[in-house]
């Protein structure tokens, strides 16, 4: 595990100053709050911008908890750093399990997309048979249910405490 005291010597988070604490965690709330909706609401017509939302939302109520209770400010590799941030400061393993899953998630699209950009064939990515947006569909709505919806309620139920 990574210590945070190392993080901050490399500059990879820093200290909210209280003047901006409150635009930090503003934007986090709302943040997390629109992109979780819009997971929510694409599951069916959108799957995988389904999956991505659901990932942010996770990723922004994380840095939302993260600027709320330690005041901290995630400045270089974003996603990794946040994950790191989280294993110190936070007991609950299932929390840690269900952010590192959503990050993986989103690795494998993003992956799927460097993958479909050096083969053109491929262009149409998941769109082309009905039998791959069905399980685009399944993967959406699975991953909403087991890993963005709970993951979300965890922590707010930690801000709350």
């Amino acid at each position: 595990m990574v210590k945070i005291e190392s993080l901050f010597q490399e500059e990879k988070i820093s200290r909210i100053k209280e003047t901006e604490l409150e635009r930090y965690i503003s934007f986090f709330s709302n943040s997390y709050k629109d992109n979780y909706e819009h997971a929510q609401s694409n599951v069916e017509s959108f799957p995988r911008w389904a999956i991505i939302s659901g990932y942010y939302a996770m990723h922004d109520i994380s840095n939302l908890l993260i600027a709320k209770i330690y005041r901290i400010k995630i400045e270089t590799e974003i996603h990794a750093t946040t994950i790191k941030v989280l294993q110190e400061l936070i007991n609950d393993k299932e929390i840690l399990k269900l952010i590192e899953e959503g990050y993986e998630e989103f690795n494998n699209l993003a992956n799927e997309l460097s993958d479909a950009k050096k083969e053109r064939v491929k262009v149409q990515y998941y769109t082309g048979t009905d039998f791959m947006k069905e399980k685009y569909r399944q993967k959406a709505k699975e991953f909403f249910e087991k890993n963005v919806k709970i993951y979300i309620e965890k922590i707010n139920k930690l801000m709350k405490k």
